[in-house]
């Protein structure tokens, strides 16, 4: 999905900015106005620079929102290949999962924002909303999973189990403001605790 201009190292570039730090302004500015309502010149504006010095980088808007919705992506889909993801019951591997997905959103807090507020208006939304379904039914797996190995209440639909347990992760975009007193670590914990507390049979 990045296109082949956006995977070469980034060089020096203009004074100010490479291509890292050009995307995260880039990405500030598409989770305050929308994709939709910001437009080369206001990101000119926004880095102080000349819209030529964007282009030196990238060819347009679209592929900074490619690169931003890439990285929160392939952030997600490589934890579903890390060991906790890939071993044991179904269960655990849902539970490392959700604490995974929590530590993600937060060390990726505005690319996640972002992936969680396209809606499928431009190629590049619909190709990573198809991702994002992906993701979405290797989860539903594992709840399915799950409930067949008796470790999920057999009273509630494994569907509305992974999404309960994703909206709750997502739900944290909303609020969530990175703190020096926020551990990470310990609300991805309290997340789990609450979520699967009520979920398995043991």
């Amino acid at each position: 999905m990045t296109s082949a201009r956006a995977t070469r190292r980034p060089g020096p570039g203009r004074p100010g900015y490479d291509l890292d730090s050009l995307l995260s302004v880039a990405v500030k500015v598409f989770n305050e106005k929308g994709y939709d309502g910001t437009s080369m010149e206001v990101l000119a504006k926004r880095l102080g620079i000349t819209k030529s010095a964007i282009y030196h980088h990238v060819s347009g808007k679209e592929e900074l929102l490619d690169l931003a919705l890439s990285r929160a992506l392939n952030a997600l889909f490589a934890a579903t290949t890390e060991p906790g993801a890939m071993a044991g019951p179904s269960v655990s591997r849902l539970e490392y999962l959700v604490h995974r997905s929590v530590q993600i959103l937060v060390a990726e807090l505005p690319y996640v924002t972002l992936l969680l507020r396209v809606r499928g208006n431009t190629a590049v939304e619909r190709r990573a909303l198809a991702r994002r379904r992906e993701f979405d039914e290797f989860v539903a797996t594992l709840a399915e999973n799950a409930a067949a190995e008796g470790d999920l209440r057999p009273d509630i639909d494994p569907a509305l189990v992974s999404r309960l347990l994703f909206g709750v992760v997502n739900s944290l975009i909303e609020w969530y403001r990175p703190r020096g007193d926020t551990n990470p670590d310990a609300l991805a914990d309290a997340v789990v605790r609450m979520t699967f507390d009520g979920l398995r049979t043991t």
